[in-house]
């Protein structure tokens, strides 16, 4: 399973967050500085149970102000259908 943790920093310490995040997490695929609501995206791929503790790791950081967790699904809308 894979899934994106969108990540709102405290001003000016995004480059401590990213520090912390580097560290040895065997999930984490890529870690993004992106614009917009969020400062930093994780791509994280893991069982479900994995990736939950890893985001709960994450709220322990406390330059860290919010996360949004997207999980990817699978949906069949027929597109591929002739």
């Amino acid at each position: 399973m894979r899934a994106l943790c969108l990540i709102a920093v405290k001003p000016g310490k995004v480059d401590n967050v990213l520090r912390l995040l580097k560290r040895v997490r065997k999930i984490i695929k890529e870690i993004m500085v992106v614009t917009g609501r969020a400062d930093v995206i994780v791509v994280l791929q893991g069982t479900i149970d994995e990736i939950n503790n890893t985001v709960i790791d994450f709220k322990k950081i406390k330059e860290i102000v919010t996360t949004e967790t997207l999980m990817e699904v699978e949906v069949d809308l027929g597109w591929s259908k002739p």
